[in-house]
């Protein structure tokens, strides 16, 4: 942005994934560029910026501090944080950038966030140009792009638009963080401590922008028990990403005029084979899950899980993010019954190593990309689109459709 001392600022730099965010950051955009570090510590920036060999300033920012926040926001073109759980942390930095017109970007998978910065900060956001970009990481840029180029595919076919689509986790490995597991902890206990907000995000359309234009949603649910999915023809199990990607989804959708056509149905879903064992295998995976989530709801069991998961400011191995992967596939059948899949794919760790790649172009295209979308509390496929998917693959992601008949 012009006039602006710098054109991203990576605030929460010396976290776990603000370190890896960093490192892509100097090997994509270049020890020249007009980038600063921000945290809490000087002498960790400072140590951060040594490792990394680059010259880039270095700024100490208390994110509890409105005058320190609202200094960040003003000195650049793009706020990328990782400085979570943000539902404690994030909302001021939002007002702030929303209130200066930069733009920002985060990793957020807490849902009653989002739903609270679209509240607070969408119009001020769209009246000042800033574009507010939540889940900005594998939650949720893979469900989102791949839908979006569904669409897209679709509708330079001629094939009509979206109706019955469901997003399949074909597979995937990786490891996961101690803010991670913060972050989950404090979404499971906002929603049992009130009952509105439980019942708010149960919504399948809970960060809709205009609530009365999109369906009821009663056929949307988030999968809680084993399936043979209809459109699929196979057996699949409840989706641990679901929850949050799904909304983000529907959010696009909406912010995009419902250009995804008036039949457009969405759910997500895990993969678990399709061998005979499969519906055995789809019950264990969801009794697995539905057994991790209530142990994070109670103290007992939270506490016995707290011993084995890693803490804030740790998480996988250098080995576990190189060697992790995704694929992700996303099957429609369009109103007029063609059939498309949508593949989002790529090497390393989803939430570490691939994310710190998403994020970082994501940050880059907010920076440098000629972006036609408004203002406001956006979604990486409203604001972002087509150019962050032609980043992404530039960084040897796959992302592409097939029509199947």
């Amino acid at each position: 942005m012009p006039g602006r001392r710098y054109e991203i600022v990576l605030h929460g730099a010396t976290g776990f994934v603000g370190r890896l965010i960093a490192r892509h950051l100097v090997a994509d955009a270049g020890a020249g560029a007009r980038i600063a570090l921000s945290g809490r510590s000087e002498p960790r920036l400072r140590a951060l910026r040594a490792e990394l060999g680059v010259d880039w300033p270095v700024l100490v920012t208390d994110g509890r501090d409105p005058a320190a926040v609202a200094a960040l926001a003003a000195s650049t073109g793009v706020v990328a944080t990782t400085v979570g759980p943000y539902a404690r942390l994030g909302l001021p930095l939002v007002r702030a950038c929303a209130e200066a017109g930069t733009s920002y970007c985060d990793l957020t998978g807490e849902t009653s966030f989002v739903r609270e910065s679209a509240a607070a900060a969408h119009v001020p956001a769209a009246g000042t140009g800033a574009r507010i970009v939540h889940s900005a990481g594998f939650d949720s840029v893979p469900a989102d792009l791949g839908v979006l180029l569904l669409h897209e595919r679709v509708r330079s076919d001629g094939a009509g638009t979206l109706a019955d689509t469901v997003l399949v986790l074909v597979s995937v490995r990786g490891g996961i963080s101690g803010g991670t597991v913060d972050s989950m902890r404090g979404e499971l206990a906002a929603a049992a401590a009130d009952p509105a907000l439980r019942g708010a995000l149960a919504d399948p359309y809970a960060l809709s922008p205009d609530r009365a234009a999109d369906p009821p949603g009663h056929d949307e649910r988030d999968l809680d028990r084993p399936i043979r999915d209809p459109l699929l023809g196979r057996w699949v199990a409840p989706n641990p990403f679901a929850p949050h990607d799904s909304r983000i989804v529907r959010r696009s959708n909406a912010l995009l005029g419902h250009a995804y056509g008036p039949g457009f149905r969405y759910r997500e879903v895990l993969s678990v084979g399709q061998g005979p064992a499969a519906p055995v295998l789809a019950g264990l995976v969801t009794a697995g899950l539905g057994a991790f989530v209530a142990g994070m709801r109670y103290g007992p069991t939270r506490a016995l899980l707290d011993r084995a998961l890693p803490t804030p400011g740790r998480g996988p191995s250098e080995k576990t993010r190189q060697s992790g992967h995704f694929r992700i596939e996303v099957h429609t059948v369009t109103s007029t019954g063609a059939r498309y899949r949508a593949t989002v794919a790529a090497q390393g760790d989803p939430g570490y190593a691939a994310t710190a790649v998403i994020f970082g172009q994501s940050a880059l295209s907010l920076a440098r990309d000629a972006l036609d979308s408004p203002g406001g509390v956006l979604t990486p496929a409203a604001a972002l689109g087509d150019h962050l998917a032609d980043r992404l693959r530039g960084q040897g992601f796959e992302l592409s459709v097939a029509r199947l008949n």
